[in-house]
């Protein structure tokens, strides 16, 4: 019998705001991770203190933002109106404090839950806010959201403004490490949502003109778009439309108060709705709405008056209503699509010709595609073969409800050996595994009747779940699992050939990576270190007492579960697969993964490296 424990008011403790947000930090900011993604929690302090200078410069102050990354200290400086005085440690370590409340003062923010400064206060063993304001400043230093100094107000001679200045806290964020690309993508984002907005980042500056038509020509080769830029403007909204000529899929960026809404939400369900119903109305002919939206490339920003989103970091809108006197969020954008993109089409009968020609094509293609589509289905279902393949975990990206659906993550993994190894290891919520027979398809140069009719490319599809949308896919992360050899190399090729072909959203939306596993095991009877490189396998040498043993592993297969699991759990390496703007996507492929042409061959030839192996002096 088990010992009846007391059960008295001693029993009950509240947590201090600080202890809170240090316990359960997913609840504020998402995923931890070590900045290899685009939504780990690094990204997330430093989006929260832009936040509020963002909404200083909405409501017309400061139009300088300076942020400086230098290791791990980050810095943050707007020359908006500054935190009043008094404030100025209250509005970081109180729960429930700051300007937002008062409508007044801010109508339409981004910062709204009074949490952000004060989560990336209780997270950084460094913190400290300075403002500037009236010829006065008044500074305070924190410790994990403890204070540590308060100082002012003195008089100074600075710009009026607010500084923030933090480093995030390594216990919580294991081993991070801020990517350029993620936080120039995140600072491009700000800067097309608030034209007339200068965002300094270690000394590049970052202005956009024209708003989310930028995003649209800065995120795709001009020259794949079918027609020019629709971009259309009205009060509290702003959208931007094209085609694409080789993209199968549909691509999206919405923004909500300036937040980037990457799960979408009820304005995105609208503005797709809205699209197909106005160009039905225009051709006056009943066109499928999936042959309409094929192919499209848009971006949507509305700004509604105290949005609910569908969790804390603000990733997928909830709201019905846009706030106000304002009709629901999908009247006012089927009413603006409905005029402007009508009159726009009328204007411009060039355009209206190129994308009805689209329409009838997608039509065509659709409907050869039906027939295969219905086999794959019927073929799928016969021999269930999802099960074979798929190892599915609990935990997918679209439970919003759950705190770590964005740790969400499928392993394309090469051979049985490598996915036992990591079927045995992973962590049964959130990972799964998806094995591959041998070598994928060469899918260069093919069209999407490949994806049904290739067995294992049509069940890659059914385990992400993106035939229909990308709204609907089941993994944030798709990790390319294979051997560091020649052979994994190739099959890394061929999957991301598919990935771009396909579905290259999975790719600019930062979905896709590759695992790095390591080269060499170095130990003794004491410690045991994995390396990466020939670089840090000398340095566990080096710190290792005595002769230690080095195993080099060839393949995947070769590590034990036991082992792995340490590669696939916190410390994982994964490295993202990014695309260049400035490179075509056909120009690419077609180099890479066309037929053998000269060109290649002299590439080859002019950029052989040859590795010699070293003989040791023992």
């Amino acid at each position: 019998m088990s010992e009846n424990t007391d059960y008295t008011e001693d029993n009950i403790r509240s947590l201090d705001w600080k202890e809170h947000i240090r316990m359960r930090p997913g609840m504020y900011i998402g995923k931890l991770g070590d900045g290899s993604s685009a939504d780990d929690g690094i990204y997330i302090l430093l989006k929260e203190v832009i936040d509020n200078c963002i909404d200083e410069f909405v409501m017309g102050s400061g139009k300088t933002i300076e942020i400086s990354i230098k290791e791990n200290l980050v810095s943050v400086r707007d020359y908006g109106r500054g935190i009043p005085l008094g404030k100025v440690v209250d509005v970081v370590s109180k729960m429930n404090t700051g300007g937002k409340y008062d409508s007044r003062a801010f109508k339409k923010s981004v910062g709204l839950n009074g949490v952000g400064t004060k989560a990336v206060n209780a997270l950084s063993t460094f913190f400290k806010v300075e403002s500037s304001r009236d010829n006065k400043l008044k500074s305070a230093e924190f410790h994990q959201g403890n204070l540590v100094t308060e100082e002012g107000p003195d008089d100074t001679t600075k710009r009026k403004g607010t500084k923030v200045s933090f480093i995030p806290d390594e216990i919580i964020f294991k081993k991070y490490k801020y990517r350029n690309e993620y936080i120039e993508r995140m600072l491009k984002n700000y800067v097309y949502l608030n034209p007339g907005l200068t965002i300094v980042f270690n000394g590049e500056k970052f202005y956009s003109e024209n708003g989310l038509k930028d995003l649209l020509e800065d995120n795709n080769n001009v020259d794949d778009m079918l027609y020019p830029v629709i971009h259309l403007k009205g009060d509290d909204i702003e959208v931007a439309i094209t085609h694409s000529k080789t993209q199968y899929s549909e691509e999206y960026h919405s923004f909500v108060n300036g937040q980037h809404t990457t799960q979408g939400g009820t304005h995105q369900a609208a503005f797709r709705e809205a699209i197909a119903k106005t160009i039905r109305d225009f051709y006056g002919k009943n066109y499928e709405s999936s042959d309409i939206r094929k192919s499209i490339i848009s971006a949507i920003a509305i700004k509604v008056m105290e949005p609910v989103f569908e969790s804390q970091t603000k990733t997928k809108l909830g709201s019905t209503d846009m706030g106000g006197n304002f009709p629901t969020v999908r009247t006012y954008i089927n009413d603006f699509i409905g005029t402007k993109l009508d009159n726009y089409l009328h204007k411009h009968p060039d355009t209206a010709e190129k994308l009805q020609r689209k329409i009838m094509q997608a039509e065509k293609e659709r409907k050869e595609l039906s027939g295969i589509r219905k086999l794959a289905k019927d073929r799928a279902k016969k021999s269930n073969l999802h099960n074979k393949k798929l190892r599915d975990c609990r935990v997918h990206l679209g439970d919003t409800k759950n705190d770590r659906y964005l740790e969400s993550t499928l392993f394309i993994t090469e051979g049985d050996s490598a996915s036992g190894s990591i079927t045995k290891s992973r962590d049964v919520n959130t990972q799964a595994v998806f094995s591959l027979r041998g070598k994928p398809l060469n899918s260069y140069g093919m069209s999407k009747k490949i994806v049904y009719e290739n067995e294992e490319f049509n069940l890659l599809q059914a385990a992400l779940n993106i035939e229909d949308s990308m709204e609907d896919l089941r993994y944030n992360n798709i990790v390319i699992a294979t051997d560091a050899d020649v052979d994994g190399m190739h099959i890394r090729l061929l999957l991301i050939t598919f990935f771009l072909q396909f579905f290259p959203e999975l790719i600019k939306e930062n979905h896709l990576y590759i695992l790095q596993t390591p080269l060499f095991r170095v130990r003794n009877k004491k410690q045991t270190f994995y390396c990466y490189s020939p670089e840090e396998k000398q340095a566990a040498i080096e710190t290792l007492t005595g002769k230690p043993e080095i195993t080099r592993f060839k393949g995947l297969g070769e590590i034990s579960p036991d082992e792995f699991k340490h590669f696939i759990g916190d410390d994982i390496r994964l490295e993202p697969v990014m695309l260049d703007k400035t490179m075509s996507i056909e120009n690419l492929l077609e180099f890479y993964m066309g037929k053998n042409t000269p060109d290649r061959q002299k590439f080859i030839i002019e950029n052989l490296k040859v590795e010699l192996d070293l003989v040791e002096d023992n």
